[in-house]
C-alpha cells in the first residue's frame, strides 16, 4: 500500500544526490578558475595582496517575485498605526527583508520602488496620500 510513496521518496533522494554531485563538480571548476586567475594576477603584478580581495555579495537581481512588493507594502500600511512615508515603508521592508538598512542606494531604490507600487494603487483607489514632511507624502490603506 505504500509502495508507491517509497518509491517517490527513493526517486526523490536519487535527484538530490545528483543535485549535489553537480555542485561538488561545479565548485571544483570554480576553485579552479579562481586559483587561475589569481596565479594571472600574480604574474602582472606579484606583490599584489590578493588575499585581501574581498568576495562579491550574491544578490539576487529580482529579490520580490511578482506582486510582492505591493503585498509587503500594504502589509505594513495595514499594521502601521499612522500614515507612513514611502521612506518609512522602505525601511520596514529592507528589515523585512534582513537586507542592509544603512545602504543608502539599496534605500534609495527602495523608496523609488516604494513610491511606484504605492502611486500605482493610489490610481486603483486602495490607498489614498496626504502632505507630509519635507518632499514626502504621508500614505495609508483607502477605507
Amino acid at each position: 500500500m505504500t509502495d508507491y510513496v517509497l518509491d517517490g521518496l527513493v526517486k526523490r533522494r536519487a535527484t538530490l544526490a545528483g543535485d549535489i554531485e553537480r555542485g561538488h563538480e561545479t565548485l571544483k571548476k570554480l576553485i579552479a578558475d579562481l586559483e587561475k586567475l589569481d596565479a594571472t594576477i600574480a604574474q602582472f603584478d606579484p606583490t599584489y595582496p590578493i588575499e585581501g580581495i574581498r568576495a562579491k555579495a550574491f544578490r539576487h537581481a529580482d529579490w520580490a517575485h511578482r506582486g510582492e512588493m505591493s503585498r509587503l507594502v500594504f502589509s505594513i500600511l495595514r499594521l502601521a498605526a499612522e500614515p507612513l512615508t514611502s521612506r518609512d515603508i522602505a525601511l520596514e521592508l529592507l528589515t523585512t527583508r534582513a537586507l542592509n538598512r544603512n545602504d543608502q542606494r539599496l534605500l534609495a531604490l527602495m523608496c523609488k520602488r516604494v513610491g511606484v507600487c504605492l502611486r500605482l494603487a493610489k490610481d486603483k483607489g486602495l490607498v489614498r496620500d496626504s502632505r507630509g514632511p519635507g518632499q514626502y507624502n504621508l500614505w495609508e490603506i483607502a477605507r
